[in-house]
């Protein structure tokens, strides 16, 4: 019988991967992509008696998929926290989703395993600009200010690098970044160890850097709305920039988008930190929207409803009109 390992390619899913297979390790067939490549569940070739657990990506977007599995009498174990919808009674599923605004992937797995591989879990809080939660979890692990730091550069790193268009866009693979993460029991280790840390650093701050150069394209009372150009450093760049725009001004809402290809727009949004709700409910209105209450996507943006987009932006987080800069 074969076992598959279904998980997003940031730092959520692969660190909720790593702490797993540290504390259960298995052969198993993996299957990643980039942070947007989330209807992962249709990939699977999963026979009769076969197994597979499913990390960080949306119950709801993959539910046909694994509706035909569970039926097929295939075993699921599922680890998330973004909109599920609602879930079947099955015997061979069992979930372990929270989406509540505090919890990510990784956290679910910490508290599944009891904080055994608790600093994975605090670096994958950081990427998913969870301070508060990083914080905690990192007082009850007795780390200091030096390792607080390092995890969480290393958590915003590997986050980094998940977003693009495609895995070409990408610093490394998500699939090799994991391969190249999971001899290492001790992220401090990790981080010693292997000089693609330091190079995914110091390209985020790069890319970083370029972003704060261009000026919001939007203003409202209650956030703001971004427009980044296409090019690679600009898809790479999207989700940090929003995060750093969210911790820069928590009490306002933020949305960054980046060109494709085609000339529409993928597009994060960052609810405020103060007041985490809203960023789901916003993305799902339109085509290839999810996520959570705080952090939500559209994978592509039709460039003809970006004014709808802006008048649901202000709508879902604030109560003025927009005003164009």
């Amino acid at each position: 019988m074969a076992h598959f390992d279904v998980f997003n390619g940031d730092a959520d899913g692969i660190c909720a991967l790593h702490q797993l297979r540290l504390a259960r390790p298995r052969e198993a067939t993996l299957i990643t992509g980039t942070k947007r490549d989330i209807a992962l569940v249709e990939r699977v070739p999963a026979q009769p008696g076969d197994s597979l657990t499913v990390l960080d990506i949306s119950f709801d977007v993959n539910r046909a998929a694994l509706m035909a599995l569970l039926a097929k009498n295939v075993a699921v174990e599922y680890f998330d926290h973004h909109h599920a919808g609602e879930l079947p009674v099955c015997l061979n599923l069992v979930a372990h989703i929270d989406t509540t605004a505090q919890v990510c992937t990784s956290v679910l797995v910490d508290r599944h395993l009891a904080g055994r591989y608790r600093p994975w879990a605090i670096a994958a809080a950081w990427g998913d600009n969870l301070p508060e939660t990083a914080r905690a979890l990192a007082q009850q692990a007795g780390l200091d200010a030096a390792q607080i730091a390092q995890l969480r550069e290393l958590g915003e790193s590997i986050n980094y690098n998940a977003y693009g268009d495609s895995v070409e866009d990408l610093m490394i693979a998500p699939l090799d970044l994991y391969s190249t993460m999971k001899p290492y029991e001790s992220p401090f280790d990790f981080i010693a160890a292997e000089p693609i840390v330091t190079r995914l650093a110091r390209c985020r701050e790069d890319d970083l850097e370029q972003a704060q150069a261009i000026a919001p394209l939007i203003a409202l009372q209650y956030g703001s709305v971004c427009v980044l150009p296409d090019e690679p450093w600009a898809r790479r760049v999207r989700g940090v920039f929003a995060n750093a725009l969210a911790n820069e001004e928590p009490s306002r809402a933020h949305a960054v988008l980046s060109v494709n290809a085609d000339g529409n727009y993928a597009v994060s949004v960052r609810a405020p930190l103060t007041e985490p709700r809203g960023a789901d409910e916003l993305c799902r209105v339109f085509p290839g929207g999810n996520g959570r209450v705080g952090a939500a996507g559209i994978d592509s943006l039709d460039s003809a409803r970006l004014d709808a987009f802006v008048t649901a932006f202000a709508r879902v987080f604030g109560r003025t009109k927009p005003a164009s800069i």
